[in-house]
């Protein structure tokens, strides 16, 4: 008996299938998109047209999109891991991680939920984590390029030459323009002083398809390897460009709006309550805690000021933890930040609320850097300016360390390097703002070492480059640490436990004196410089 044929597919599921076999994925999701639009209701087509939405960089409509398709194919893993990818590209990184456990709990050889899980800890800047779920992908898939070149980069930035061209080697057999690896041999050959040889490659990945976040992160790189070669001007436009292409990805999350101070606005804001607050401010009896360290410093300054250097040079003393770029205050910010980004009255807070808040920055500290009873704690984060009116209140007997380097320089570094995204990063995007914004937190923190009546140590860049020795005893006096000729090994203390800041690369070469470099680029610097002028007079930069 002849079997009946099979039931023709409808036409536009049919033309789809068509498209995707042929790696077509813009028309599936055009073709998705119309079938949506006739009144059609498919997981395949929501999830095709979330696609294309997220690659507009509408991830609110791309969520709302695949959210429906959830709803009509429950536990999909798929569906969900890819509700994991928006929530990343939203920056809501703890969502997106929970999410995508989930996913490799029910389905533990889901390649690409382990390299998208990969993305979200490099995101929170658990690198190591990170690169254990690249290695999960490609133990599943072992020509995953994307989790080869997401080793690579990492590998480069920790100055494993050799980890780096392999895994870069083998995503690039698989993709000849696969980002991660492109990036990974191009910072070795930076770093190598090859600029032109950097510059070959960049130009090669730049003339093919890239996300915004990849473009940012080439044309950076590209800007580098000119600047290695000597060609300030091509140099210093392509920064521009890639500062305009980070602007355009974030605008809509990171920019100011009605809704959203800039973070200078939200910075002066702190400023205007310092300034009218009594002086010198409440202080409360600080409670013993079993988990907080016997000296706690906090190291800050500005980004690019030589915070993460002094970290490391610290952290080389037996007995002191350090910890980088960590939010430790973040159990403050639902209670002592409005959202307009005002404070409320810090003088008339309720001293067990004082308590609570003690108990859970070093619950915090503990979770990210282990036990730190009895040791010194260096707590380094370049903002934490920002966090002094609190800090006053919370730990008066701490002590600060402001980290002090030509604002020109700063200014002009900060400009250079890809961050990660932030509303602080935003700033960056715009020359000029970047110079302000440097002015709004330096003024911060000068306002606040006049006003809150705690322990305040200047370090300059300029003389820890220059007289090592004499400037790190008399920073080690202050802390309250002995002098120990660990401190002059901080290179392979920072080769030990690595480097997550835009100054890796700096710091593992030794002591790396980067003065004077915004004289290169004087004449593309200009609107800045007006601005930081009188702070380079102010602390005592300007010749």
């Amino acid at each position: 008996m002849k079997r009946p044929p099979a039931p023709a597919r409808p036409r536009p599921l049919a033309e789809i299938e068509q498209a995707l076999a042929a790696n077509d994925i813009v028309r599936a999701a055009t073709l998705a998109e119309t079938a949506l639009a006739a009144g059609r209701n498919d997981p395949m087509l929501l999830n095709l047209a979330a696609w294309a939405r997220e690659e507009a960089g509408d991830f609110g409509g791309a969520h709302a999109l695949l959210e429906r398709a959830l709803a009509l194919a429950p536990g999909d893993a798929m569906i969900v891991a890819a509700i994991g990818a928006v929530l990343r590209k939203e920056r809501r990184f703890d969502e997106a991680l929970a999410v995508l456990d989930k996913v490799v709990t029910a389905e533990p050889r889901h390649s690409a939920a382990w390299l998208e899980r990969g993305y979200v800890l490099d995101g929170l800047r658990r690198e190591a984590d990170a690169a254990t779920s690249y290695a999960r992908a490609l133990a599943l898939d072992p020509s995953l390029a994307p989790a080869h070149g997401k080793l690579a980069d990492g590998a480069a930035k920790r100055g494993d030459r050799g980890s780096a061209e392999s895994h870069a080697a083998r995503a690039l057999a698989t993709n000849p323009h696969e980002p991660g690896a492109t990036f990974a041999l191009a910072t070795l050959a930076i770093e190598a002083r090859d600029g032109a040889a950097a510059e070959v490659r960049l130009r090669h990945l730049l003339a093919a398809p890239l996300d915004a976040d990849d473009r940012t992160r080439a044309l950076t790189l590209l800007g580098d390897a000119l600047d290695k070669q000597d060609r300030t001007s091509d140099a210093f436009a392509t920064w521009q460009q890639a500062q305009a292409n980070f602007a355009d990805r974030y605008r809509s999350l990171l920019g100011p709006s009605p809704d959203r101070l800039s973070h200078r606005a939200f910075v002066d804001r702190i400023a205007a309550q310092v300034a009218a607050a009594e002086a010198p401010p409440r202080l409360y009896p600080a409670t013993a805690l079993p988990h907080a360290a016997a000296t706690h410093v906090l190291l800050l300054g500005y980004p690019r000021s030589g915070t993460t250097l002094v970290e490391n040079v610290l952290a080389s003393a037996e007995g002191v933890i350090a910890l980088e770029e960590r939010d430790t205050f973040g159990g403050t910010d639902e209670v002592l930040l409005f959202n307009d980004g005002s404070m409320p009255d810090l003088d008339a807070l309720d001293p067990d609320l004082i308590d609570r808040l003690r108990a859970d920055y070093w619950a915090r500290v503990e979770r990210m850097a282990g036990s730190v009873a009895g040791k010194t704690f260096v707590d380094m984060n370049p903002f934490n300016g920002i966090r002094l009116p609190i800090a006053a209140r919370l730990f008066p007997d701490a002590r600060i360390v402001v980290m002090r380097r030509d604002p020109r320089d700063v200014v002009l570094s900060c400009y250079r390097i890809n961050f990660t995204p932030s509303t602080a990063s935003y700033a960056f995007s715009d020359l000029e703002e970047a110079a302000r914004h440097y002015g709004a937190l330096t003024g911060l923190v000068e306002l606040s070492r006049e006003r809150l009546g705690m322990a305040f140590h200047d370090l300059r860049y300029d003389r820890l480059v220059t007289d090592f020795e004499p400037t790190v005893r008399a920073l080690a006096a202050f802390v309250g640490l002995p002098w120990t000729d660990a401190f002059l090994d901080f290179d392979k203390t920072a080769r030990s436990r690595g480097v997550g800041t835009a100054s890796a690369l700096q710091v593992r070469r030794g002591l790396y004196d980067g003065r004077g470099q915004w004289r290169r680029y004087e004449a593309q610097l200009a609107p800045a410089l007006a601005i930081l002028k009188p702070w380079a007079e102010r602390l005592g930069f300007e010749e």
